[in-house]
């Protein structure tokens, strides 16, 4: 089984490229964006790779980190969502953005992404393997936004204002995951009110 090559893009294509490894050109199935983070690269360097294997076929999907291959290996053990379909999503979203859209249940930014379809979209994010791969893992966003924490606070402000949300309707994991982003954001000495206040424009976002 193959798990990594060092080696040259020597050419691209619709969903993959050629990888050339002291002569002998390896055949990857990439997402789009592992194919632009290649093609932005000088010299020789280094592809993550999952070997598949079938009767009439050895596909070879190709990464630029761990982070995405570890997010395409949770996608395919999503009923209906295969290979394929894992390349379409890691095309659209970073493993991070994938696991904010799934952590927070972003049914709609799932389903928008081309290729997809809602029901897929939703399958993912209903599925419980998924939920806890993606719940704790997203990262800062651009703007600065904190994590995803694994666990609810358990006393203060911040976790009177999980449990109004809670108490609102929303899941506990988007619950923990706003609030801990509002009191980043507001500071230590942000009250109850303001921590509610700016959580509900944070789920609805």
């Amino acid at each position: 089984m193959i798990g990594q090559l060092k080696g040259r893009v020597d050419s691209t294509q619709e969903g993959g490229c050629i990888f050339d490894v002291n002569g002998v050109g390896y055949l990857l199935a990439c997402s789009r964006k592992t194919l632009d983070a290649l093609a932005g690269r000088d010299g020789v360097q280094r592809v993550l790779v999952e070997t598949h294997l079938r009767q009439d076929a050895i596909t070879l999907y190709g990464f630029a980190d761990a982070a995405e291959r570890e997010a395409f290996r949770a996608l395919i053990e999503v009923k209906t969502v295969g290979p394929q379909k894992a390349l379409i999503v890691l095309s659209s979203l970073t493993p991070d953005g994938l696991a904010r859209a799934i952590a927070g249940k972003e049914r709609k930014r799932l389903a928008e992404v081309k290729g997809l379809g809602a029901a897929t979209a939703n399958r993912i994010v209903d599925e419980p393997a998924m939920q806890k791969w993606a719940v704790g893992r997203a990262t800062p966003d651009a703007d600065g936004e904190g994590a995803l924490p694994a666990t609810a606070p358990e006393r203060g402000a911040e976790a009177d204002a999980v449990s109004a949300l809670v108490n609102l309707g929303w899941k506990q994991p988007q619950a923990v995951a706003a609030i801990a982003r509002v009191a980043k954001r507001l500071g230590e000495d942000a009250t109850l009110d303001a921590l509610i206040r700016d959580g509900l424009k944070e789920m609805a976002r």
